[in-house]
């Protein structure tokens, strides 16, 4: 049995991924299209001509506050973090394409533990295993038939390119208003699924980029709603432990508390490692959902990506243990709900708007159109944040479009932002001062 050490790689990027190459104006070369970076990848892209590097973040290096992941090491009263994994002999074969069944039984087992306690009880076949989130969402969509699917506006920008790769079903955006808080109760839910003749829903709870949560009896409601009238809620839960304001110890939420027959309630929830673990870099995820549903997306990932990495989910296992997660997550909420009060703070000093206070994730949204002209747009703001050595996402990417359907417009949040609390707290402290002195300057 060898043995791999998961000591983190300088060479790699914030995301985990290789380093990025510039951006290139060159069109598609023969018969392949020009396929758009996602909002993240873009944003690095460009902080790589300004002279990004991932392991410049010293005091004068690099505020990464566009980063999609957590700070990964240790926190005050987590776990001790997994820097090795054992491999042994048949790791070095194919894992099922549905995944190992000891992980499937463990993610069943955790959900079990987390929200269905006295309640039916899901098992190893209601759970997919995937490499990575995208993956898990991917073969989701390639398995829904000719149907009407609802998104929300703004959301995580990887589900526009999702959205629109897949033919058979058609998406259709549902507007939120930042003046109303990116309020959506269930009445609503009920008249888009009625009105737009809506067969699935997708959506990521909490919010990214808004951090709005929808939680308790409200989600209690949104699954009723969507077994009452036959629609699908596929819901993204990737930052379901960073929840904030419910009370008690380390508290989680998942529509799986609210499921009554996990084989036939059409509720399809997707999590892993990445976030609510801070594992980002192992690209184990996992679908939950009734039995044939999983069938469906394990047969999506036979022709698709083949499996994931069977070492990393043998290794996985362990992470699921219910104290050992509870433990975790108390770290987490400790840690990020203090640098949530920073981030919220120093924003507001600056003059940036907030839409919503957020309820969820690592993220806060903002609108700069309080600031100075030459800092009032999004993608300005951006740039001049570069050149401060500070990266941030311009909202604009949280516009969900696919296709490029809609008709070209400015885009409604072309003044907001998305700022990341996923760094440490002496790195958002150093990017806040670096801001400040930029809309001093500017103004």
């Amino acid at each position: 049995m060898s043995t791999i050490s998961l000591k983190s790689n300088p060479a790699e990027n914030s995301d985990g991924r290789e380093p990025v190459r510039q951006i290139s104006d060159e069109k598609a070369l023969g018969a392949f299209r020009k396929v758009p970076r996602t909002g993240v990848i873009y944003v690095m892209a460009e902080a790589s001509r300004f002279g990004y590097s991932p392991g410049d973040t010293g005091e004068d290096g690099w505020c990464n506050l566009g980063q999609g992941q957590p700070e990964t090491g240790p926190l005050p009263g987590s776990p001790p973090r997994c820097e090795a994994v054992e491999i042994a002999g048949d790791d070095q074969e194919y894992a099922p394409v549905a995944g190992l069944w000891e992980l499937r039984e463990a993610v069943a087992d955790f959900y079990n533990q987390a929200y269905r306690r006295g309640m039916q009880k899901y098992s190893a076949e209601n759970v997919c295993i995937s490499g990575g989130g995208r993956i898990s969402l991917t073969r989701a969509a390639a398995a829904l038939g000719q149907i009407n699917l609802g998104h929300f506006l703004p959301d995580y920008t990887a589900y526009e390119e999702l959205l629109d790769v897949f033919r058979l079903f058609s998406p259709i955006p549902i507007l939120l208003e930042g003046n109303t808080g990116y309020a959506f109760n269930v009445g609503d839910l009920r008249r888009e699924i009625l009105g737009r003749g809506l067969s699935a829903i997708l959506l990521s709870n909490p919010c990214n980029p808004t951090g709005k949560h929808v939680r308790g009896v409200d989600l209690a409601d949104w699954v009723q709603t969507a077994k009452e009238l036959d629609c699908t809620l596929l819901l993204d839960e990737f930052y379901s432990h960073y929840v904030y304001g419910l009370g008690g110890n380390a508290p989680m939420e998942s529509a799986a508390r609210y499921v009554e027959n996990v084989n036939e309630d059409p509720i399809v929830l997707f999590d892993g490692l990445t976030k609510n673990w801070r594992y980002p870099g192992w690209r184990v995820s996992w679908t939950v959902g009734p039995r044939d549903v999983i069938d469906a997306v394990a047969s999506a990932g036979s022709f698709l990506d083949g499996g994931g990495s069977k070492p990393m989910q043998r290794a996985a296992i362990q992470l699921l243990d219910f104290e050992r997660t509870q433990q975790e997550t108390a770290a987490i909420q400790a840690v990020f709900s203090r640098k949530r009060d920073v981030m919220l703070r120093e924003l507001r000093k600056l003059g940036i708007r907030i839409d919503r206070v957020p309820e969820g994730t690592f993220y806060v949204w903002g609108s700069v159109d309080g600031l100075p002209p030459s800092l009032s747009d999004g993608h300005a703001f951006f740039r001049a944040a570069l050149e401060h050595k500070v990266i941030v996402v311009p909202g604009e990417f949280f516009d969900v479009n696919p296709g490029k359907r809609r008709a070209a417009r400015p885009s409604r949040f072309r003044q907001h932002l998305r700022f990341s609390f996923g760094p440490s707290e002496d790195t958002l402290l150093r990017a806040m001062t670096r801001l400040q002195s930029m809309v001093r300057a500017a103004g």
